[in-house]
C-alpha cells in the first residue's frame, strides 16, 4: 500500500476574509498536488482567522455551508483531500470544528473541538461531545482533532485504540507553548503508534502570536516534517507499511493493564 503524501499548510491566511482563505486554500492544494500530496491540511479556523472576536459568529457557516461546497470543489479540481478549521454553525450553538473533504468532494468527516483552550475559546464557542471521529483515505484510518485536544493523552489513546493510523491536528498553538509542537506531539505518536499531522498558524493576529513549528510525527517519534516560525507548505509521507512493521515491534498498546487504569474516569 503506498505512502499517503501529506501536504501541512503553516498559513494563517488573511484575518476575517473567507474569500481570501478560500484562494489560499485553492493555491496550496494546486502546490500539494503538484508535489505528489494525497491530503492537505490547514490549521484552526483557517476558513475565518482565529482573532476574529465577535465576529466567529457573523462568519460562522454550517458544515455543508457555501465554503464547504466551495472547498470541495477545490478537493476535485486537484484531486486531493483538504482538511481545514472553521467555526460551525449549528441552530444557536457555534463550534471550533475541522471537517475533511475527500478527493472526489466528499465530506468525509466534521469533527467538533472538545477541549476548548482559555476564556476567549470558552466566550465564543459550544465543546464538541465526541472524542473519535474518524474517515478511511488512502488505505489510512484518518482521525481528527484540534489544538488542544492533543495535549489530553488519554484523548489520543481513545484514538489509539479506535485504529487510527493518521490524527488530523489543525492548531493555533501561540506563545509560550512551543514545547508542544517541539516535544508533545512527537511522543504522542510514539506512545499510541500513528502518524500526527500537528498543523499551525503562525505570527501575530491580534492578541495572539503563533509560533508554527507544524510537524508530521511518526511512530517512531521522528518528524517526517517540521516547519519553522513563517508561512509555509511541508511535505511527509504516512508510510501504512512503515506503521504495521512499528505496531508490531512497539509493545505500548499491547502491554495496557486497562484493569489498573479505572481511577482515570
Amino acid at each position: 500500500m503506498p505512502a499517503l503524501r501529506t501536504a501541512l499548510l503553516q498559513s494563517s491566511g488573511q484575518l476575517g476574509s473567507v474569500a481570501e482563505n478560500l484562494k489560499g486554500l485553492d493555491d496550496a492544494a494546486g502546490r500539494a498536488a503538484a508535489a505528489g500530496a494525497g491530503l492537505l491540511v490547514a490549521p484552526e479556523l483557517f476558513l475565518t482567522g482565529y482573532a476574529i472576536g465577535d465576529d466567529i459568529p457573523r462568519l460562522a457557516e454550517p458544515a455543508d455551508g457555501p465554503s464547504a461546497a466551495a472547498i470541495a470543489e477545490i478537493a476535485v479540481r486537484h484531486g486531493v483531500a483538504v482538511a481545514y478549521g472553521y467555526p460551525e454553525r449549528d441552530g444557536e450553538r457555534v463550534f471550533n470544528s475541522v471537517q475533511l473533504i475527500g478527493p472526489d468532494g466528499t465530506r468525509l468527516a466534521n469533527y467538533r473541538k472538545t477541549h476548548l483552550f482559555g476564556c476567549f475559546e470558552r466566550d465564543h464557542f459550544t465543546p464538541g461531545e465526541q472524542a473519535v471521529v474518524q474517515a478511511e483515505l488512502g488505505g489510512l484510518r484518518i482521525g481528527l482533532m484540534i489544538c488542544y485536544d492533543v495535549e489530553f493523552p488519554e484523548n489520543v489513546r481513545a484514538h489509539a485504540l479506535a485504529g487510527t493510523d493518521l490524527l488530523l491536528v489543525p492548531t493555533a498553538q501561540m506563545h509560550p507553548f512551543q514545547f508542544v509542537a517541539d516535544s508533545v506531539v512527537p511522543v504522542r505518536a510514539f506512545e499510541n503508534q500513528m502518524y500526527v499531522a500537528y498543523v499551525n498558524r503562525v505570527g501575530k493576529e491580534g492578541e495572539f502570536e503563533f509560533v508554527g513549528l507544524s510537524t508530521l510525527a511518526g511512530p517512531d517519534g521522528v518528524a517526517r516534517a517540521r516547519a519553522g516560525r513563517d508561512e509555509q507548505l511541508v511535505f511527509g509521507d504516512a508510510d501504512p507499511e512503515f506503521l504495521a512493521a512499528s505496531r508490531e515491534n512497539n509493545p505500548y498498546l499491547r502491554d495496557r493493564r486497562p484493569g489498573l487504569y479505572a481511577s482515570l474516569i
